[in-house]
This record gives C-alpha cells, sequence and structure tokens, in this order.
C-alpha cells in the first residue's frame, strides 16, 4: 500500500506545462518580469478580483517587501500560532516579533489582547489568515487606525477567500499570499503581494527587482523577489485546475468531518464555511497523547499527518526570548491535520477517519482503565 501524506500538488498535466513553455524556450527570457508573469499576474487578478497584485519568489519574500515597502521600524505585533516564515520574516526586516495569544476557537489572533501589547516602538500588525480562516479584519483595524499602526496579513493560507462579498486579501495595507507546492493553488515556489494602495504597489515592484525603477536606475533598497518565467506557466496552468481543486476541498473537509463526528472529544476550528477555502483539515485532540498515538497509529498504516503549527514560535527559544502564551501552547500541542489534497479519494477519507476515532476510543478506555 502506498503512502498517503498530508498533501499533494494540484498540478495541470505535464503536456499543457511544457506547451507553455514553450515561448520562454523561444525567447530565451526566464525572467526579469517576463511576459508569463505578467500574464500570471493579470490572471490572478481577473481570478481573484484584485486590482493589482505583484508576483514574487515566495510568501516569505512578500512578507518582508511589505514590511519594506512600508518602512517599518521597531516592534510588529503577530500571533505565536503559526509557521516560523511568519516571524523570521519580521526579523529578517530588522524589526522584532512582538507576540500575542490566539482565539481558541478561530485559531487566530486574540483581537482583544492585541491593544495590550502596543507600545511606543509598535509600527504594525501583522496577522495570520489561520488555514484561511479570516482574521478579525474590522476589530484589527480599528485599533490599528486608533494606534496609527500599519497592517499587513499573513494570507499564506487564504487563496480566493471572500469576506463579505470582497477579497480578504484587500484587507489591511499588504496581504502576502504563497503559492508554494502545499498550497491549493501553486506555482511550485512564489507568492504575491496584494495592495490597494497602487503607490506601495509600484515600490514592492521596485523592490522585487533589486530597487530598478522602469529605466533601470536603482532608486531604492531592493532585493532580488522575482518570480521567474518557469514558474509562472506552472501557475497559469494550474489556474485552469483552481476551481475544481477548491470544490473538492471543500466537499471532502465537509466529509471527513461526518466521518470523525463520532469522535466527541474531537473538536475543530470555528469556521464560516463561506469565508474559507478548506485547504487544511486540522483537528484538535483533548490532549497531547492522544494525538501522539493517533499519529502512531496512522503511520502504522501509511498514512503520514502533520503536526501544524508545532511548536508554537514563542517556545522557540533559541530564536525569540520566551514569554508564555497558554492558548497558543496548547493548541500547538493538540492539533493535527489529516491529509488533505486533490487525489485523496472518500474511501481514504473514511479509512483515515476511522483510524483516528478507533485511536482516540483505544487511547480512552486505556486512560480509564489506569488507576
Amino acid at each position: 500500500m502506498s503512502a498517503i501524506h498530508v498533501t499533494k500538488p494540484a498540478l495541470a498535466p505535464l503536456d499543457a506545462f511544457a506547451r507553455k513553455l514553450e515561448s520562454a524556450w523561444e525567447s530565451g527570457v526566464l525572467t526579469h518580469n517576463g511576459p508569463l508573469v505578467r500574464e500570471l499576474e493579470a490572471r490572478l487578478c481577473d481570478y481573484l478580483a484584485l486590482p493589482r497584485l505583484a508576483a514574487v519568489t515566495n510568501g516569505t519574500i512578500a512578507l518582508q517587501l511589505a514590511i519594506r515597502a512600508l518602512g517599518l521600524r521597531g516592534e510588529i505585533i503577530t500571533t505565536p500560532f503559526s509557521w516560523v516564515a511568519t516571524a523570521s520574516a519580521i526579523v529578517y526586516e530588522g524589526c522584532r516579533p512582538v507576540f500575542v495569544d490566539i482565539d481558541p476557537e478561530t485559531l487566530n489572533i486574540d483581537p482583544a489582547q492585541i491593544e495590550a501589547r502596543i507600545t511606543r516602538h509598535t509600527s504594525a500588525i501583522l496577522p495570520v489568515h489561520v488555514f484561511s480562516n479570516p482574521c478579525a479584519t474590522g476589530q484589527i483595524g480599528e485599533i490599528a487606525a486608533r494606534h496609527r499602526l500599519k497592517v499587513i496579513y499573513d494570507g499564506a493560507h487564504a487563496f480566493n477567500v471572500r469576506l463579505g462579498g470582497q477579497p480578504l486579501a484587500l484587507a489591511g495595507d499588504v496581504t502576502a499570499l504563497s503559492f508554494h507546492a502545499t498550497k491549493l493553488f501553486n506555482t511550485g515556489e512564489g507568492g504575491a503581494c496584494v495592495t490597494a494602495d497602487p503607490e506601495l504597489d509600484a515600490r514592492i515592484r521596485r523592490l522585487r527587482f533589486f530597487g530598478h525603477d522602469d529605466a533601470r536606475n536603482i532608486v531604492d533598497d531592493g532585493t532580488n523577489g522575482k518570480m521567474t518565467e518557469i514558474h509562472a506557466a506552472l501557475g497559469l496552468v494550474n489556474l485552469e485546475f483552481a476551481a475544481p481543486v477548491e470544490r473538492k476541498r471543500r466537499s471532502d473537509y465537509a466529509h471527513y468531518l461526518a466521518c470523525l463526528g463520532s469522535a466527541p472529544a474531537l473538536r475543530f476550528q470555528r469556521i464560516d464555511p463561506e469565508a474559507c477555502n478548506h485547504s487544511y483539515l486540522p483537528v484538535i485532540f483533548p490532549d497531547e497523547d492522544s494525538l501522539l498515538a493517533a499519529e502512531q497509529a496512522l503511520l502504522a498504516e501509511s498514512v503520514v499527518a502533520r503536526r501544524y503549527f508545532y511548536p508554537a514560535l514563542n517556545t522557540l527559544d533559541r530564536l525569540f526570548p520566551y514569554q508564555p502564551f497558554p492558548v497558543a501552547e496548547s493548541i500547538s500541542r493538540r492539533i493535527l491535520c489529516l491529509p488533505l489534497y486533490f487525489e485523496l479519494g472518500i474511501a481514504d477519507i473514511e479509512r483515515i477517519s476511522g483510524i483516528v476515532v478507533d485511536s482516540l476510543a483505544r487511547h480512552s478506555s486505556a486512560k480509564r482503565a489506569t488507576p
């Protein structure tokens, strides 16, 4: 039996990708804002209903460019429940991450705790739409306005999410997207910066190309954040299949929840089903021991789940001075993402769910039997 991994890229047919590369092979243009990158940007703007989008190397660079383009210094408030890139992008740009604990239901940064962490050194808030679940953008925007702070959203998971009928990527000053191979839509490696501000967009475009202006003069403190034509070509052919991929994820997510419903000890992230792209299936266990037992039971059946996000970023004491954030630390110890991808079959979902439910029942029985 072949292994089932937590995710697998949704890819267009290889021959379609090869055909899309023909123009690059003929022209010899492989980078430097080539025609395929410009085409992908235009197509994504149409698909996502955005006024503008700047394609970049990856989602981490998108965060760094957003910080640099906004001229941020000092402290940036963010969440300890995310992938390390969220915080390391802040550090790379010479700023200091200041963590705020999360809401135990949404798993996003808790807006009620943000203001207590604002100091005279705070320049921005950088929340994460965790597993594509939209943050409390209205509350965060009000807090930012009161304290004259910028807002950057880490929207790595939130491809094509809408909130109140509007693209979620237009919340805040900039949203950083990721098109990594594990994401709902991918270019292999890639990302984008989205902003409603045309001047800010123009600066991001300069910064991604060493600070060049249109006349190739160096006018800004830039870096190399360009997407290549090869990655753009993959994105263009994959975009043709983004809608059916998202529809199947939504259906598979619902089927998982139905199958796992017989285990009342499990709980799930609170989401608005209409404002989420269902690109992950996070399951919250009652305790870490039951999670580890389920993880081992899955591995014994060649099913690879992932502890995502683990550990909480505030516990990485080699990178950040430790401060306790009990909700994020508790959730990070008890959350497991189950396999969810386009090629996963209904029978696979039912088998995986059965392994988890059975493991939890065995663990619960053993716990009760222990004197």
